[in-house]
């Protein structure tokens, strides 16, 4: 069988691609070695977190602040097995409109392992059938896996990763969290909120240590103070092993000092890393770098053939939107157009409450580059739909240039913050000034009405509410 585009991967970045080709006239198939389509992202990933997420917040709302509605809830209970099921049913819906946006653009899907052959054909590996297909040009968006530790017991059972985290059949009564970054603090909100004790070991100084550090603060302060969470910063793990049904992580400080943690459950959440097993790229000639990432120009060729590569499988933030963004990119080129990803405006977002997001640079990237800035900050609590809705806790810190007053990054953590941060993408992607939102109406009352004041704050200091 003979494509236009072959998409190998049906994750963000590969059924988006495959979309954008179909809609561009191209023939094309995909390909996915799982019965659902959808990636990680879909079937353990993100969807299924949201929806663990936004579950245990309800009860842990119920808990803790319906009274204070004026709510009366006289027994609050789990069904954890209802949790878990609706969670499945949310990605079952997801899979299905997936399947549905296939069958529309008319893209064929192939059920199987999918590997090199030659640079134009791919061979189909599917219950011990093996089939080939050939295209003009093939997208590689195969994703990535958890990172595992050689030292790590990985089981699957008492020492898990996010996939397993998220199909528990039971609340651990102790769950020690290897990794302070957004996978680590987003399973452990959702089993806090449910009653768990939960242990943060990070090996940095600060926890989501890839955002701006104000944000990693705030959060471990929120997240102490409304879950009960501890944290040990700046400790390396030196061993993690079972006894009897206890699990045991042995870990340093910098000073050497060793503390030791038991629990019923370890997760691991230090990271993803590409996957490439069984993709056959030596038969094309395509080595992967030490990350074990696949190389790619400007334009995510692999300067094989024409072989192009996206998403958590090459350089960059390992994210689904900046997954399918790479996907219409490579799409749109095929086309002979000229797309453009500007990628430091990729946001980044930790779905916990509060939720935390950032996009452009962080302020110790500005420092680094000994770029002369200004700083703005709001803080939520002196906001009014926050105290009506009782999320007081959160800011939004704007960073300027010193001289032209563009917005160089905005960071915001508090209630609403990955729906906010799209605002602060606009603004970013026409080079606004801070002064320039500053002067736009904000609805009242509103969480943006927070933006509004950071940007008064960066740019005269004169924030109105504070």
């Amino acid at each position: 069988m003979q494509y236009d585009v072959i998409v190998i991967g049906s994750g963000p970045g590969g059924y988006v691609a495959a979309i954008r080709c179909a809609q561009l006239g191209m023939k094309t198939a995909i390909i996915e070695k799982y019965p659902n389509l959808g990636g990680t992202c879909l079937n353990v990933g993100c969807i299924p977190s949201k929806a663990l997420l936004d579950s245990s917040e309800h009860y842990h709302n119920a808990l803790h602040s319906f009274k204070t509605h004026g709510i009366e809830v006289k027994e609050t209970a789990i069904n954890f097995t209802q949790m878990i099921d609706r969670k499945r049913d949310v990605v079952k819906q997801n899979n299905s409109g997936i399947a549905f946006l296939m069958k529309k653009n008319k893209i064929e899907v192939h059920q199987g392992i999918g590997s090199f052959v030659d640079k134009n054909t791919v061979e189909i590996t599917a219950e011990g059938k093996k089939s080939q297909i050939t295209g003009k040009n093939i997208i590689i968006a195969t994703g990535s896996k958890p990172s595992i530790f050689p030292f790590f017991p990985y089981d699957k059972k008492r020492f898990i990763t996010s996939t397993e985290a998220l199909e528990l059949s039971e609340i651990p009564k102790h769950l020690i969290v290897i990794g302070g970054g957004v996978i680590g603090m987003e399973l452990g909100s959702v089993y806090a909120r449910l009653g768990a004790k939960v242990s943060v070991v990070e090996f940095m100084d600060r926890i989501i240590a890839g955002m701006d550090s104000s944000m990693g603060k705030e959060l471990e302060r929120v997240t102490k103070k409304t879950l009960g969470a501890k944290f040990y910063l700046q400790h390396k793990v030196e061993k993690t092993y079972q006894e009897g049904d206890e699990v045991v992580v042995i870990a340093k400080d910098k000073k050497g000092n060793e503390v030791e943690l038991r629990g019923d459950y370890c997760l691991l959440s230090v990271g993803r890393s590409p996957y490439t097993a069984g993709l056959g790229l030596e038969k094309v000639g395509i080595q992967v770098d030490k990350r074990g990432a696949i190389p790619v120009d400007d334009h995510l060729h692999t300067g094989v053939g024409n072989i192009y590569a996206i998403g958590d499988v090459v350089r960059g933030a390992m994210l689904a939107h900046k997954a399918e963004e790479e996907g219409v990119m490579v799409a749109e080129l095929l086309a002979g157009q000229k797309p453009h990803i500007n990628y430091l405006l990729i946001p980044n977002v930790v779905y916990t409450w509060p939720e935390v997001a950032g996009v452009g640079y962080t302020e110790e990237q500005l420092k680094e580059q000994g770029r002369a800035y200004k700083l703005g900050t709001f803080p939520f609590m002196a906001l009014g739909r926050a105290r009506a809705s009782m999320d007081t806790d959160g800011l939004v810190k704007v960073l300027a240039d010193k001289n032209t007053d563009e917005i160089l990054g905005v960071h915001i953590i508090g209630a609403r913050a990955a729906d906010m941060i799209a605002a602060a993408v606009t603004a970013m992607e026409y080079r606004a000034s801070a002064e320039d939102v500053s002067r736009m109406s904000h609805a009242h009352p509103t969480y943006m009405e927070a933006v509004k004041e950071a940007c008064l704050a960066a740019t005269e200091n004169r924030p109105l509410h504070i």
